[in-house]
């Protein structure tokens, strides 16, 4: 008996090998504004366009690092991260959105602007307020239909 229960565990090890492994965690990676235009992502992705007047305002680096707690909850509802810390250059999304200092601006996937935020925000803010736009709330239903 006690060769079965030796056979049988080692068919299982492997699983349990592959069970202890950690799921890949989604790089926190922003993009600069610079570098991208609204029209990229326009019906594909929600930006989050963080402004500044330089990327050494402690607000600004307060809010980048809220937003790299947890890559994953901003990836599960297809967010972006815009930066824009060179009010110089006069980029599309400072052109369109018009901030003044320090801006967070949550954008849907239609390209309009949803909310504006002049102090750093909570990335339990930031998801609570995106599950509650229209269309994240229609993406939802669609995954998981009521009813079933």
């Amino acid at each position: 008996m006690k060769p079965l229960y030796i056979l049988v565990l080692s068919a299982f090890l492997p699983f349990a090998v592959a069970a202890q492994e950690a799921p890949a965690v989604p790089a926190f990676a922003p993009l600069n504004a610079a570098e991208v235009t609204l029209a990229e992502f326009l019906w594909l992705k929600r930006p989050i366009v963080v402004f500044a007047d330089s990327a050494a305002d402690p607000a600004f680096i307060t809010q980048m690092e809220m937003l790299a707690v947890d890559p994953a909850a901003l990836e599960l509802r297809d967010v972006v991260v815009v930066t824009d810390t060179d009010p110089a250059a006069k980029s599309e999304w400072r052109l369109k959105l018009r901030p003044r200092g320090f801006s967070l601006v949550l954008l849907d996937k239609d390209g309009e602007p949803e909310l504006r935020k002049p102090l750093p925000w909570d990335l339990r803010e930031i998801t609570r307020a995106i599950d509650k736009f229209p269309l994240r709330r229609q993406e939802v239903l669609q995954q998981q239909p009521a009813g079933r």
